[in-house]
């Protein structure tokens, strides 16, 4: 996580840095940090894009590192997601798809529908805030 953490500090986006990082067998095979399309300006130097609160100019660090691994022909299917925040749905669905099966997050990020249909995938969702907490991988109460 100390890894992902690291990554996060690249974001581009000052609203929530969030890293991701991919591993199998202790060997990284991709990482990722939400920032926004290449190209595009960065929406610390012109201003956020906000929906519903939310920047929606980024692509979420989960998502890039999946792309990341795609575009240099690494193979993820069966690895491990380390990322400072749980895996919103859509970053979810793309995880999912990508073959993941284990994600470990550093805190909850706002949507439990990925962590109930993880559940039914038998996608393993690890809160490594909760083993501090004695907890499992539900999201902190509110």
């Amino acid at each position: 996580m100390n890894i992902a953490r690291q990554v996060a500090t690249r974001s581009t986006c000052d609203r929530k840095h969030v890293g991701a990082v991919i591993v199998r067998d202790k060997t990284i095979l991709s990482t990722g940090y939400n920032g926004s399309i290449r190209g595009l300006p960065h929406c610390d130097d012109v201003g956020h894009d906000l929906e519903g609160g939310h920047c929606v100019a980024t692509i979420h660090a989960e998502a890039n590192a999946i792309l990341q691994a795609a575009k240099n022909g690494v193979m993820i299917e069966g690895a491990e997601m380390y990322t400072t925040a749980s895996p919103c749905w859509s970053c979810f669905k793309l995880i999912a798809n990508a073959g993941i099966r284990t994600i470990f997050y550093g805190e909850f990020y706002r949507d439990q529908k990925s962590l109930e249909v993880a559940r039914r995938l038998g996608i393993e969702l690890v809160d490594l805030a909760a083993a501090t907490r004695g907890g499992d991988c539900q999201p902190p109460p509110d």
